[in-house]
């Protein structure tokens, strides 16, 4: 329990369904002196323990600040520093959620561990499946890619079939304290910081040359490749001096230490790609079948888009899309599909533009 509106009613319906339920809120990064962030999770752990005491049921903090720091944080800031661009909600579900957590829970003799994610469950004769939740602008099944089998066997999503203006009306029904609370934006431990500040603490700033990736041309200077994103246009500096043209983030060339811009179009080098190789990947249950036709999101909030899975013999496959998709980013994560079920994914290791070359 978050302390958040979803969790709760997550919590709530259980509970209605005559389920042994216990709340939880993982205490993950603290905002202390020495630690930079601004996470209110004072106030979500009285939210949390508010709901749980409305609801009847008993409540625990779990401290696994270490487990984390060792797990997300660490990671986000090496990758960064190794010029990808991690997605730490997915990790964190994967080694957090249903990972450490999931264990300290079976520990404690609980069964499952259930979560207010915006995703369905389905038994099927070879397990359990992961089906997009019934409110799609709220789906997060792409947060889910890398679990593995044994975590979704153990794990609920109990709200996955709800709208979201249906789960207000329950929350606010069963009288839960927090039935108005707005959501919350981003990663828990960064909270009200901007990434780009969180980074500045803890990743030394590199500068370097922003070169126009079209001829070659050295238009000025970035203070470190970590602070920029393939497909950013706000932010980098650079005036276009033209009408109705601006620049986009292209490429990062570590061997230069240099960030690419091209002014925004489909023939930009590198920011549309027409094929790419994934790696580590992790599937929810059977693996895919080598030149299998699938669906694919290439990133949380982008829609399903066609394309033909191919797999190699070192756990990783060629993904080629029907249609070229816009700025992919070397070490995020990539969600396969067969309609709503999600059926696993994996993480950019090879970025092939459209135009040629390789990113």
């Amino acid at each position: 329990m978050s302390g958040g509106v979803d969790s709760s009613v997550a919590a709530l319906l259980l509970k209605e369904q005559g389920y042994d339920v216990e709340g939880a809120y993982m205490k993950n990064w603290i905002n202390e002196d020495d630690i930079l962030g601004d996470c209110p999770w004072q106030q979500d752990i009285e939210d949390a323990a508010a709901v749980a005491d409305t609801l009847g049921i008993p409540f625990r903090v779990v401290n696994l600040m270490k487990e984390y720091r060792e797990r997300i944080v660490d990671y986000l800031l090496d990758g960064y520093q190794s010029g990808i661009t991690p997605n730490p909600d997915v990790m964190c579900n994967r080694e957090i959620k249903f990972g450490v957590f999931l264990d300290y829970a079976r520990q404690q003799g609980f069964d499952q561990v259930a979560t207010g994610h915006y995703a369905r469950l389905e038994t099927t004769e070879t397990g359990s499946a992961i089906l997009e939740g019934a409110d799609k602008n709220k789906d997060q099944t792409y947060f889910l890619a890398l679990m593995k089998p044994d975590q979704v066997a153990r794990a609920r999503f109990p709200i996955g079939h709800l709208e979201k203006p249906e789960l207000r009306a329950m929350a606010q029904k069963a009288a839960l304290p927090n039935a108005d609370k707005k959501d919350s934006q981003g990663i828990c431990f960064i909270g009200n910081i901007k990434m780009q500040d969180f980074l500045r603490e803890y990743v030394p700033d590199n500068p370097g040359p922003i070169i126009r990736a079209d001829d070659d041309q050295t238009l000025g200077e970035h203070k470190g490749l970590h602070y920029f994103t393939i497909g950013q246009r706000k932010g980098i500096g650079i005036p276009s001096n033209s009408d109705h043209k601006n620049y986009v983030v292209v490429g990062k060339d570590q061997a230069r230490n240099a960030l690419l811009i091209s002014f925004e179009a489909q023939s930009a080098p590198g920011l549309y790609a027409s094929s790419c190789r994934v790696s580590q990947l992790s599937f929810i249950g059977d693996p895919i079948p080598t030149e299998s036709r699938i669906e694919v999101k290439v990133r949380y909030r982008d829609p399903r888009v066609l394309a033909t899975y191919s797999l190699d013999d070192d756990n990783s496959a060629e993904i080629v899309f029907d249609e070229p998709q816009r700025a992919l980013a070397l070490g995020q994560v990539i969600a396969f599909y067969q309609g709503e079920r999600l059926l696993g994914g994996g993480i950019y290791t090879r970025i092939d533009p459209t135009n040629g070359g390789t990113t």
